[in-house]
């Protein structure tokens, strides 16, 4: 073997082993990110991992609270989990429905287009607040190509309603649906919103659709 190809074999091994040590590093961090914070049997653990990935991907957020929205889970439960990545703890947990056209109890189908009532997956950044037709609401910018860029244009916002109530369970066996906005309870709207509002990020997650290979593509 020349002294050329040794080399190239040589370098070729330290690349390998620097991308190995990478991946480890990174899922040793939320792994144990996880554990400090106790969230084991409360959110989903791969929910938590894309979430923190994504999070770390994100350059002009301002906040480190990560909202996560698990839409594996039924409407009946609160699959809202807003964490304060600093702290280490969780500071809200809520109820969040999800678009009429995306599922009954269950949120099965999403869309990134206009007037498909359609709850849409992925990383959103936060915005500002304000006062509309569903009263105090917080505007989201769509972070991914193609599976949310269109959010802003989908009026798709936080808010509360009172379908949205854990007591329409009791009536309906499930919350109300959206059109495609993430409705939460009237009575802890404000506080969440507040909370969230400001560039922080809110990941939004399903194991109803494809693999996540291509995750954060066009970040």
């Amino acid at each position: 073997m020349n002294f050329g190809r040794r080399v190239l074999i040589f370098f070729i091994g330290i690349l390998l082993s620097l991308t190995v040590f990478g991946q480890k590093s990174n899922q040793s961090y939320t792994e144990k990110l996880y554990n400090e914070m106790k969230l084991h049997g409360l959110i989903n653990y791969q929910a938590f991992d894309q979430a923190v990935k994504g999070f770390n991907k994100i350059k002009n957020k301002e906040k480190n609270i990560l909202t996560i929205v698990d839409f594996s889970l039924p409407s009946t439960e609160k699959r809202m989990f807003v964490l304060d990545l600093d702290k280490k703890t969780i500071l809200l947990q809520s109820y969040v429905a999800h678009g009429k056209n995306t599922g009954d109890l269950y949120a099965k189908s999403f869309s990134n287009k206009t007037n498909s009532n359609k709850s849409s997956v992925g990383l959103f950044l936060t915005e500002g607040s304000y006062n509309g037709r569903n009263g105090y609401s917080l505007r989201l910018n769509g972070l991914e190509k193609g599976v949310n860029d269109n959010a802003k244009k989908r009026n798709i916002v936080v808010h509360g309603a009172d379908y949205a109530n854990p007591k329409f369970i009791k009536s309906s066996g499930r919350l109300g649906r959206s059109l495609g906005c993430f409705a939460v309870p009237e009575s802890v709207n404000a506080k969440i919103i507040n909370t969230i509002k400001g560039k922080s990020i809110l990941y939004v997650y399903s194991n109803a659709i494809n693999s996540q290979a291509k995750k954060y593509a066009s970040l």
